[in-house]
């Protein structure tokens, strides 16, 4: 992490051609630094004019004293800004050599190139969002369904931070009060009962299992799932594809071996993001292309979250068939008949594997059952109902950690109190128990911890 105290400056939109592309500079120096590239049309000094105003005007050559760009210049000083410093955005026409032109005349009057995430990171040390909020920041930018930009929302806001800093700061008032045992064990005071604190920590710890337990479904909603489709070549498994993502992704035709690699798609079950890979069809082949493609449906199949096996109805199970189930983990497998709008002539009952599995008919061609098939996949993955995200849920693997740990270590300082042991080795787990809560949203924080949230960041961001 480079100086704090620099003026930065980053490109914070995507880069390529579009209407508007905006360069952001923060810092100490930032409106001097816009000085001394923009030229107002009004010629007023931006150092001049009032906070949170916009300002038209031309981005500038400095050394030939040309202009580079038509720009509006947004000047907001600190402590009402995004990194409580003052900031500068110059909203320019988008573009690769146009935005890298305007960035390129900022950094060599003053500023240096963001670090990725580093404009959040100012925000966190700055004080105006702890990590929680920093890190929901990230998690809006990624989201994939309504489910999981809602609960990054609410993390923004502070819905989990608030709640995770009341059980902190119950945690640090119960350690002043094992504390005051300690410092007062010789005096006439009275005090605190081992009983008495123990029920106000397990009480604490009750608070924190119920948001532990949240976290399977909390990292479900950001995170989701891998499903793949599989099966014999020729069985509706492109058709399938294209049908629950309700448009025509993958090339259907009545050729056997159509998808010679994988497809991959992104959809929503139950506000859930569903990485959906249609697979090449598993067979014997003496193609070197269509060999690859069936080595890489293995490799899919075996990585997979969940499994949705095509067999075709309208045929005899085949030896193929019996061969991919072999493969098969069928305590993920999701088995689909398909084409049963044709005689049936597969029977399921002659395969030992799957004869005691709930099978699904379906026809692609008429859409039967594929309402259904979304139904079962969200049974698959919640393993019951999801409630909307509430603000106290867990949906990061680190907060889960820092979760984990805490809990363990708040048992196992109720199991001291209500021992024969002293005061103080409670003392030590309560305040290991507080370090680690304190992890979730910073304060405890180290810049090792720092440096991974904020490198998955942007540039810009």
């Amino acid at each position: 992490m480079k100086d704090i105290k620099d003026t930065i400056a980053a490109i914070s939109t995507p880069i390529g051609q579009g209407g508007i592309a905006i360069v952001r500079i923060s810092g100490l120096q930032a409106i001097k630094v816009a000085d001394k590239v923009f030229r107002a049309k009004d010629k007023k000094k931006l150092s001049a004019c009032l906070t949170h105003t916009l300002h038209y005007g031309y981005i500038l050559d400095t050394k030939t004293n040309e202009d580079l760009d038509e720009v509006l210049i947004s000047i907001m000083k600190s402590p009402r800004t995004y990194t409580k410093e003052d900031i500068v955005e110059i909203n320019c026409h988008g573009g690769i050599v146009s935005v890298g032109r305007v960035l390129e005349e900022v950094l060599k009057n003053g500023a240096r190139l963001a670090e990725p995430g580093e404009f959040t990171r100012r925000a966190f040390l700055n004080g105006r969002i702890d990590l929680t909020q920093a890190e929901a920041v990230c998690d809006i930018i990624t989201s994939q369904t309504e489910a999981s930009l809602k609960m990054a929302v609410s993390h923004l806001e502070g819905g989990f931070s608030n709640i995770i800093k009341k059980h902190r700061d119950d945690l640090i008032n119960i350690l002043s009060n094992v504390e005051s045992q300690i410092d007062f064990s010789y005096e006439d005071v009275k005090g605190y009962s081992k009983n008495e604190l123990a029920n106000d920590m397990e009480n604490v710890l009750n608070e924190l299992k119920s948001i532990f337990n949240t976290a399977s479904t909390g990292i479900l909603l950001k995170e989701g799932i891998t499903c793949v489709i599989c099966g014999k070549p020729n069985v509706g498994k492109s058709s399938l594809l294209n049908a629950l993502l309700k448009r025509n992704r993958a090339i259907v035709t009545d050729v056997p071996g159509t998808t010679r690699d994988v497809i991959e798609e992104m959809m929503s079950i139950s506000g859930a993001p569903v990485r959906l890979i249609d697979t090449a069809g598993i067979t014997h082949t003496d193609d070197i292309v269509e060999r690859e493609g069936v080595t890489r449906s293995i490799q899919h199949i075996n990585d997979a979250d969940i499994i949705l096996f095509v067999m075709d109805l309208s045929k005899p199970i085949s030896i193929r068939d019996k061969q991919i189930i072999d493969i098969l983990d069928m305590k993920k497998t999701i088995v689909l008949g398909n084409k049963c709008d044709l005689p049936i002539k597969l029977e399921f009952e002659k395969n030992n594997k799957i004869k005691d599995k709930d099978i699904i008919e379906m026809s692609v061609l008429n859409g039967k059952n594929i309402k259904k098939i979304e139904q079962v996949l969200a049974e698959k993955i919640f393993k019951g109902e999801v409630s909307a995200p509430e603000p106290n849920f867990i949906n990061n693997i680190r907060h889960k950690k820092a979760m984990e740990k805490a809990i363990k270590e708040l048992q196992k300082a109720i199991k001291i109190l209500r021992s024969d042991q002293g005061f103080e080795i409670c003392v030590i787990e309560l305040r290991s128990v507080i370090y680690d809560i304190g992890l979730i949203t910073g304060e405890s924080a180290d810049i090792n911890i720092l440096d991974r949230i904020f490198s998955r960041f942007c540039i810009g961001k």
